[in-house]
């Protein structure tokens, strides 16, 4: 026979088992969905991907919409906060494929260095520059982050944006995309953040 002290303790129980479970479960996958707007309505962003199919997309009321724009590589000095997508060379040596300069209120975002998606043997580092040196093949950044140190090589021809803000009048039919979003039920996805291409500068990472 069951007592009101055990009933209470049976549900403290379940109620810390369930606590438990939902602290034990995986967070959802991040991914990063590029490509081109097929359509938006109301909060239903239309995707077509590059890589051939095409997504819907919920974006949230205070889903972060930016955009880039263009800078120089000359703007990149010590003390710049940065993240740049590179590929890594036979010889070890990192490629920047891109890079983009934060504001200094955006400081530490993402710090570190990870794997990336953006094509083979590429990673992502955000990052302080410690030092910029000229070469022949470009702008040797010698980077720092929580852990550790990196060395990258940023080619002249590679671009170089900082960020802008954008809204959702921007996001119209043909831009060019690239939504951060975790998958939603029925396939699809539910955005955290979106960049959009404006003025004819398409997000490079």
């Amino acid at each position: 026979m069951f007592t009101r002290s055990t009933i209470g303790i049976a549900i403290i129980v379940m109620a810390v088992s369930s606590t438990a479970a939902l602290a034990q479960a995986p967070a959802p996958k991040i991914t990063r969905i590029r490509g081109d707007i097929v359509s938006l309505n109301d909060n239903t962003l239309v995707v077509h991907r590059n890589s051939g199919d095409t997504v819907s997309i919920t974006l949230p009321p205070d889903v972060q919409i930016s955009a880039v724009k263009r800078i120089k590589l000359s703007d990149i000095k010590p003390g710049s906060f940065i993240g740049t997508a590179a590929t890594t060379g036979v010889n070890g040596e990192m490629t920047a494929t891109e890079v983009h300069v934060f504001d200094e209120s955006a400081r530490g975002t993402g710090e570190g260095h990870r794997a990336f998606d953006l094509g083979p043997n590429s990673t992502m580092t955000n990052a302080n520059v410690d030092s910029v040196v000229k070469s022949t093949s470009g702008n040797v950044l010698q980077l720092s982050y929580k852990g550790g140190t990196n060395t990258v090589t940023v080619p002249a021809n590679v671009p170089v944006v900082s960020f802008i803000s954008a809204d959702r009048s921007d996001l119209t039919v043909g831009k060019k995309v690239i939504a951060t979003a975790a998958p939603a039920a029925g396939g699809q996805f539910t955005a955290q953040r979106i960049l959009v291409e404006k003025n004819g500068v398409v997000p490079p990472m």
